[in-house]
């Protein structure tokens, strides 16, 4: 989630354009949380609709991962949207230093089959109708 668009859920739409990213910070669902439990605990309102949607998706995630104490359970830090996980692939792979910046092997690369090999390392969880992979 890139910081120079990260907005406050006031309304519903900013919450749907957050969560159709291609990949979310789950720390960044974490502190919106707790941004809109202060918001609706100044308010003296008892319901927030976005709040109630980033609590359920939190339920959806805990124990999912080991990467994030949060409220003594444990979650992922990252979810990469299916549809984005063929270039998650490639990016982790030349992130790692597991190919040079030479033109060969990427032009040899079946890099659908290695995206699908990667996702083994990895679990599924549903957002919303998305797919999104964590590990």
């Amino acid at each position: 989630f890139d910081e120079g668009l990260k907005m406050q859920f006031s309304t519903l739409e900013a919450l749907e354009i957050y969560l159709s990213s291609d990949i979310i910070d789950v720390r960044d669902l974490m502190e919106s949380i707790e941004e809109l439990e202060i918001e609706l605990h100044n308010s003296g309102e008892n319901e927030c609709f976005e709040l109630t949607i980033l609590m359920g998706i939190m339920s959806d995630l805990k124990d999912m991962g080991a990467d994030e104490e949060w409220r003594g359970d444990w979650y992922p830090a990252t979810l990469i949207r299916d549809s984005y996980f063929f270039n998650y692939a490639q990016d982790l792979a030349e992130d790692i230093g597991a190919l040079k910046d030479a033109e060969w092997p990427h032009n040899c690369i079946d890099w659908e089959y290695a995206a699908d090999e990667l996702k083994n390392d990895y679990f599924s969880v549903e957002i919303i109708g998305s797919t999104y992979w964590t590990r």
